[in-house]
């Protein structure tokens, strides 16, 4: 193998690389020795067929492997030769006027990774935000649970029904006298004033007291989705059955226990351990963007603009993604246009922190132990069907750049976190709504990718746009029983009560007219009933 260097310029490297025909012969004639023995032809015992008639046989196949498999080796030797750092895969081109039993000649083009100094890790200064939970917090999750489970105080009796109260009711739907298929529904929650069923349906309920029948009459928007139903006039037998407080959930040992708790103090106990994590999250969040400011300051290099490239076309696809679910699409592409050199910058800021993380952590000694990187393996096969999940451990235990991509945002996390215990931390205790007005008023939005040989670049966390991702970032997530079922025992799920409700009553009951992808009472009476 010959090579000649034809560019050096910043992080921009070519190379011309002659293989000789000698090299690639050699490889066929090792491959035919190898192959002979168990080769079948007529005429010839097993593993007795000459090598050239092997050859004849196989040749063609045999020289494209070989030419293959010396190109791969040439490039690998290129690069251990030169002490590059690709910073991309890099670009190889065969002579077009390559013959077999020629030498050949192939062009290699790539961009490596800049040198860093070693920096410095000492000096780093920041302020930890801390929110402390308040009791109120843990009630008012814990009411938002109780009211997502239906566990409302119920009214009195003689309690006339207004918005805001949840009415628990059965209907029968009629046309012309007639009942319509899917019109029924029993034990269907309706919360007056939420506008969940067609117009007309909820007024007339307003004022209705337990145990009271009435008939309504309404009539289908003419755009319903079921084109039968669609500007019919119809009437529904209405009975309350129960009329529930939406205001006030039912809080007490009895409900916790429904969810498989000992009671309502591990209720809140859990509930506290979540609103905490959630708020040490953002904590993370804010002291993280600091941190990355101070980084971004105190260090400028050229970056391999092939990186910045593909950073770039991340971030676009994924402001292109979200245009399409604003109400103006054609607005939010205009703005994105607008500010479009902005996010060319934020992807060379991404790209030159990353790569100013990743000589961190290896100057620093910081590494993804094998325990954490087969951690990391099953936990991303679960999103994956049972057939597939051995073929996706195998394929990222087989191919490095795979492997460098799960392990990324970890190791990542792992140089933040050495970078933290470097720091001098001072403690500032504040309220969650000054907490998320810190993070919103940074700019450092989109997060940098640790990048290395080997890296891929192309991680599985998605940038966010500028706008978008402090909101993300200070979004309050809702509890929910689910989330608080995980850290319960396991408790064995009591039957549903069985419900009249036919599962085709999903595409023609009184949905809202404003809400047409939400079919409203029957589907839910269709779901208790399974």
């Amino acid at each position: 193998m010959q090579t000649v260097e034809t560019l050096n310029e910043g992080l921009k490297r070519a190379y011309t690389v002659t293989i000789t025909s000698k090299d690639i012969d050699a490889r066929v004639e090792k491959e035919v020795k190898a192959m002979a023995p168990q080769v079948r032809m007529p005429g010839f015992r097993p593993g007795k067929v000459p090598a050239n008639l092997v050859k004849k046989m196989h040749g063609e196949a045999l020289q494209r492997d070989a030419l293959n498999n010396s190109i791969q080796e040439s490039i690998q030797k290129l690069i251990a030769d030169q002490k590059l750092r690709p910073a991309m895969q890099p670009s190889v081109e065969l002579d077009e006027a390559f013959e077999f039993g020629k030498d050949a000649e192939i062009k290699v083009a790539l961009e490596v990774l800049p040198e860093i100094a070693a920096p410095s890790v000492d000096g780093i200064k920041l302020e930890r935000l801390t929110v402390e939970v308040a009791d109120a917090q843990v009630d008012e999750a814990a009411g938002r649970i109780a009211t997502q489970q239906g566990a409302l105080e119920e009214k009195g009796d003689d309690h006339a029904a207004q918005d805001g109260d949840t009415l628990v009711i059965d209907f029968l739907g009629k046309i012309d006298g007639e009942a319509f298929e899917g019109g029924a529904a029993e034990d269907v929650k309706l919360k007056l004033g939420a506008g969940q069923f067609i117009p007309g349906f909820e007024e007339q309920l307003g004022g209705v007291k337990k145990g009271e029948e009435k008939v309504i009459e309404v009539t289908f928007p003419e755009d319903y989705g079921a084109a039968h139903l669609a500007g019919k006039l119809a009437t529904f037998d209405i009975k309350v059955k129960s009329i529930l407080d939406g205001d006030k959930p039912k809080l007490d040992d009895d409900f916790a226990k429904s969810l498989g708790l000992e009671g309502l103090d591990q209720l809140k106990d859990l509930l506290k351990g979540q609103i905490e994590q959630e708020h040490n999250g953002l904590t993370r969040t804010h002291m993280k963007r600091k941190l990355l400011d101070q980084l971004a300051a105190a260090h400028d290099f050229d970056v391999p603009p092939s990186m910045v490239e593909a950073e770039f076309e991340q971030i676009w696809q994924q402001l292109q993604h979200e245009a399409t679910h604003e109400e103006d699409p054609a607005a939010a592409i205009a703005e994105m246009e607008a500010e479009k050199e902005d996010y060319r910058a934020i992807a060379v800021r991404r790209v030159r922190l990353g790569l100013l993380l990743s000589e961190i952590g290896q100057a620093n000694g910081v590494t993804v132990s094998d325990q954490e990187m087969n951690r990391l393996i099953m936990q991303a096969a679960q999103q994956y069907g049972p057939q597939d999940r051995e073929r996706f451990v195998q394929y990222v235990r087989q191919d490095p750049m795979a492997a460098a991509q799960l392990r990324a945002p970890l190791y990542e996390d792992k140089v933040v976190d050495f970078l933290f215990d470097k720091a001098e931390v001072t403690d500032r205790a504040v309220t969650k709504e000054e907490l998320e007005a810190a993070i919103e008023a940074e700019d450092g939005d989109i997060k940098p990718h640790v990048h290395g040989p080997g890296c891929g670049h192309d991680h599985d966390e998605k940038p966010k746009a500028k706008k978008a991702a402090t909101k993300k970032a200070a979004a309050e997530p809702a509890a929910d029983a689910e989330a608080v079922a995980e850290e319960a025992p396991a408790k064995p799920k009591k039957a549903a009560a069985k419900k009249a409700a036919p599962a085709e009553a999903e595409a023609e009951a009184p949905a809202a007219e404003e809400k047409p992808k939400k079919k409203a009472a029957p589907k839910k009476a269709a779901a208790k009933a399974e």
